[in-house]
């Protein structure tokens, strides 16, 4: 073969491999196949309640999202004797065999499954008989099928086969041989010896296989045999592989295939920790885990015993893999609560890696709120999906926005679905951006997304390449372990501050804006029930008032749609209707809870029956309207107090605010509009100056082509306007204490009424909208360009605020147009700033000295309805002396999220006490320290604080708090004790460090 050139050499052995394949499996017989067809997913003991089907190859048997339980009914013929025989399924979907007590035992998928067919093919469709069959032996196998694969698709929902075959082991055995082989000869240099010598060993083993038979195949085997033993010499990096299965709990699938996706997945993996001894199989989300408890027991004792050897790893601090821009930081810290808890009551394992592999951009909070929870290291690898720059490290220490930091790997190979194949391994050698640094590099390997998880190829891929000559070396282990050895490293990594900005998915900060609307509702809805209950208890009542289990199966049900391919909007529209619908229900308990938990402070301060009273959940006195039976009251309310509504009643003293269809105006300011409806002029009366820059206009509400889909949207679409709402009708009036100018504007078939609101006394601005969306493929906006100059925004991001750059000197900045931010965005000089609220949006850009908010968009895929509905949402104006510190622009968007609550007082219980008609929780003496969340600790009696400093200042303060308490301790997020503060006291002093997060434990008097 010496004048052969490499070319003929290579596609000769691709051939060979194609041919070995095809030979592997010999089917001997056909299996009878019955099926029981339904809509939605019926339990084993109904498994024959569905329409009754029987099938041969090439039937159909279902439409998209149709279910079936399968019957396959055969015997191993005689001439099978002696031989390793197996099955080989493909419904043409997903399928979950089932054991005779109807748990799952084996995932099969079909083998034309949408993937990207690089990493490798997904199907699985391989199920053992028996090493060696005698002959004879009965087939009878139930299965709970899909009529979807793995990425929700429709792939014909016809049997494509059912047959009992002979394997040829060694057949099997000379492939992956083979295939490893050929493949890396194909990861090496062109003049590498290696290389040549590895073509020319295939090229020799393809003539030899040219008689395909028993003979053959050993010898090939064994013509390959020294250059599958040559090892490798000393490393530069070693790779730690982890079998992984990243599943989205929903995205082109509704909620309900993921709990099968789930046990087709786990049931496969136990099956594959059978067969090799070696394998390491690592899962996140324990609403996953809950799911398999809650409906495959059996499965689920199988996985806690896989889990007590150590060899199947529970990954991930968080109860889901959750969007980490949109949701709120109390959330997360929930996220991180009730995941880690579950992991340590279920497991015995206490977790410390975030495992977010396919989030959409990373909060600068995080690292400070995993470091409170015991959560030292962080793994993902989105961040190689930015479009404009590249993320300069795969190992490196985040530094969050109050000088926190933590340990975060990329895996080099920027995938989660690795093929475990010498390309892989070969890529992360080349493109480890640390490797001058770091001798360690993860690797995570499997079929990820629609689930399925490490297939025998995998497996048997890396049993070869352990310690290959050319190869970096490869262990299967846990990715704990992995991060230990890379924390031995960690004084020479680089530092990164700030947040981890995904250059891509900007759309997902407002598509499905009603399920982001409801939940930041929720999430301020909860706050509000468990201050009330705790207020309840702080007033007198009994612990019991505080409805802990419910509180608790809300969160975690609204934590699940924070799943970052629910709450960014990037899923089919069947999961929003369905959590839609649920948001509605669980806003509407949260809501009566929240009465009922205000009622019981009332009572127990001592308010009349039947009185009405006003709640201030905010750490602040509020003086603001309320409105009680149809008449208006302005009211002061103590910080987070319960309070007569009699008692919180004061004379407004105040002129009362104008309105003309042209202008607004109070003592504060005067709102004119242009004849468009659009705001030319702002002037703020009290300071002196005009808010809007001069010749331009404000509020106008631009629609903008967007031909993106849920995730993206064309980075340049300002030059793609459709044009602009054209105003139809306008009104001015007052009503009782604010002056409302409403205007109603079209667009197309679209329609928005829109009410700008000024209060008398107040020097906000509001815009209630209610908008009949029906555009496709359009973006709406409403862009503020203020009299104001900086080169930075500040936006609110969880637990803090964010500078960004206002102008696009560099790449970076160009890459980062589009900005989260939540209760408020806000351009300020030193001396005067202009702060834009809002109830529910996301989306920003902030670009020189305009101001812009993304209000709605409607792309057509994957959902292809999105957003073409009716909206509610307010965002808000706040012209501001000094910067957002000085005008504390952070309590502005807390009163916007978090109004005053009026009710009325329920029967008491309690003895009357003349004066007690008031009650104060806890007043805090620093203005810029919030009280984030006041709640029950999670297991005892004693009340929990969430405080946060939100100017980016050092700052002290003192907690004067209604009541005495038997011990005031700070705790981790965990809820761990880490300090007395005081014993038998009703203060607290404590210092905060700038954004810092603390946590107090307020133990009860007996």
């Amino acid at each position: 073969m010496p004048y052969e050139t490499s070319a003929i050499m290579l596609d000769r052995a691709k051939h060979t491999l194609e041919k070995i394949r095809d030979h592997i499996y010999l089917k001997v017989a056909s299996l009878e196949v019955n099926a029981w067809r339904t809509k939605e997913p019926v339990p084993y003991e109904e498994r024959t309640s569905g329409e009754p089907l029987a099938l041969r190859s090439g039937d159909k048997w279902g439409d998209l999202w149709d279910c079936a339980w399968f019957r396959f009914v055969g015997s191993v013929p005689a001439s099978a004797a002696g031989c390793k025989v197996v099955l080989l399924i493909d419904v043409n979907g997903e399928l979950c065999l089932v054991d005779e007590d109807g748990a799952p035992f084996q995932g099969l998928t079909n083998i034309n499954s949408e993937f990207d067919y690089s990493l490798g093919l997904p199907g699985k469709r391989v199920v053992d008989v028996a090493d060696r069959a005698q002959g004879g032996e009965v087939v009878d196998l139930w299965a709970d099928a899909g009529c979807n694969d793995l990425f929700g698709r429709y792939r014909s929902g016809t049997l494509k086969e059912a047959d009992i075959a002979i394997c040829r082991e060694e057949t099997r055995r000379l492939y992956y041989d083979y295939e490893v082989l050929l493949e890396l000869a194909q990861q090496l240099p062109e003049a590498s010896a290696r290389r040549s010598r590895l073509l020319h060993k295939l090229y020799e083993a393809s003539y030899v296989l040219e008689r395909f038979d028993d003979g053959a195949v050993e010898a090939a085997r064994e013509l390959l045999r020294p250059e599958l033993d040559k090892k490798g010499g000393d490393p530069d990096v070693t790779v730690s592989a982890v079998g992984h299965a990243h599943i989205d709990l929903a995205w082109l699938w509704p909620i309900r295939e993921t709990i099968r996706k789930g046990a087709r997945t786990f049931s496969t993996v136990l099956r594959n920790m059978e067969k090799y001894p070696d394998y390491v199989f690592g899962a996140s989300q324990p609403q996953l885990y809950q799911w398999m408890k809650e409906h495959y027991p059996k499965l689920y004792g199988q996985i806690k015993d896989k889990i007590a050897e150590g060899r199947w790893e529970v990954q991930g601090a968080m109860w889901v893999e959750p969007d980490s821009n949109v949701s709120g930081g109390e959330a997360l810290v929930r996220q991180i609560l009730y995941g880690k808890r579950f992991f340590k009551q279920e497991f015995g394992e206490e977790v410390r890696v975030l495992w977010v592999p396919d989030i959409f951009g990373y909060s600068a909070s995080l690292p400070q709120l995993l470091k409170k929870s015991g959560v030292d290291y962080v793994m993902t690898q989105k961040l190689s999906w930015s479009v404009y720059t590249d993320h300069p490290h795969h190992s490196f220490l985040w530094e969050g926005i109050d000088g926190t930091k933590v340990l975060t790997h990329l895996p080099p190979e920027d995938t989660y679905n690795s093929p475990a194949a010498p390309r892989s391994l070969a890529k992360i050698e080349r493109e480890y951006m640390d490797s001058g640094v770091s001798e360690h590099a993860l690797m995570l390997f499997g079929i990820g997304d629609g689930g399925g998880g490490p297939g025998e190829e995998h497996l048997e891929r890396l049993e070869r390449l352990r310690n290959l000559q050319s190869l970096v070396p490869v262990v299967q282990e846990p990715s704990i372990d992995f991060f230990r050895k890379l924390e031995r490293e960690l004084e020479r990594f680089e530092t990164w501050r700030g947040e981890l900005y995904l250059e891509k998915h900007q759309g997902t900060l407002t598509s499905q804006g009603r399920n982001k609307w409801y939940n930041r509702k929720l999430e301020k809805a909860l706050r509000e029930v468990e201050f009330a209950a705790s207020l309840a208890i702080s007033c007198g009542a009994a612990p019991s008032v505080y409805p802990q289990a419910e509180l608790e199966t809300i969160w975690k049900e609204v934590l699940l749609y924070q799943f970052h391919d629910i709450l960014p909007g990037s899923s089919i529209g069947r999961v929003y209707d369905e959590s839609l619908e649920r948001y509605a229900a669980l806003y509407e308990r949260a809501q009566k809870l929240t009465e009922e938990a205000y009622a019981a402070a009332a009572a127990a301060a001592g308010l009349k029956a039947g009185e009405a009273f006003v709640a201030n959940s905010l750490p602040w006195e509020r003086q603001e309207w309320v409105v009680w039976n149809d008449r208006e009251y302005r009211v002061t309310v103590p910080s987070m107090s319960v309070t007569s509504l009699e008692r919180a009643a004061r004379d407004a003293n105040t002129a009362e605010p104008t309105a003309t269809e042209s202008s607004l105006e109070n003592e504060f300011v005067c709102v004119k509009l242009d004849s468009d409806g659009s705001i030319v002029s702002l002037y703020d009366k009290q300071i002196g100056r005009e808010t809007v820059a001069a010749g331009e206009r404000a509020n106008v509400l631009t629609v903008y082509y967007d031909r993106g889909d849920a995730w993206d949207f064309d980075r340049n679409y300002r030059q793609a306007a459709a044009g602009t709402m054209t105003r139809e009708s306008v009104a001015a009036y007052a009503d009782g204490a604010k002056a409302v100018v409403e205007q109603r504007f079209r667009f197309g078939e679209s329609t928005l009424t829109q009410k700008i609101v000024l209060h008398a006394g107040e020097r906000v601005v509001r815009f209630e909208t209610e908008a009949d969306w029906r555009e496709s493929e359009k973006m709406l906006r409403a862009s503020f360009p203020v009299d104001v100059r900086a080169d930075q925004v500040n936006c609110e991001i969880q637990f803090g605020n964010l500078q960004r750059q206002t102008h696009r000197n560099t790449r970076q900045d160009f890459a980062k147009d589009e900005i989260c931010a939540h209760q408020y965005i806000d351009l300020s000089q030193p001396d005067y700033g202009v702060s834009l609220l809002n109830d529910s949006k996301y989306g920003y850009s902030a670009l020189g000295h305009i101001l812009d908010i993304h209000l709605l968009r409607s792309p057509s895929y994957p959902d292809p309805l999105a957003d073409r509905a009716v909206h509610r949402f307010v965002y808000a104006l706040y012209p501001h002396a000094g910067d957002y510190v000085a005008a504390q622009t952070y309590r502005k968007g807390y009163e916007l999220n978090s109004p005053l609550t009026v009710f009325e007082a329920g029967e008491s219980k309690a003895q009357q006490a003349a004066a007690a008609l008031q009650h104060s929780f806890v007043g805090i003496d620093s203005p810029n320290v919030m009280l984030e969340a006041v709640k029950k600790a999670e297991d005892s009696d004693d009340l929990i604080l969430r405080l946060y400093e939100t100017s980016g200042m050092r700052a002290e303060a003192t907690l004067s708090f209604g009541k005495g308490y038997a011990a005031i301790d700070e705790v981790d997020l965990m809820e761990n004790n880490l300090a007395t503060i005081g014993e038998n006291t009703d203060t607290a002093k404590l210092s905060f460090a700038p954004f810092e997060i603390r946590t107090l434990r307020l133990k009860l008097l007996q």
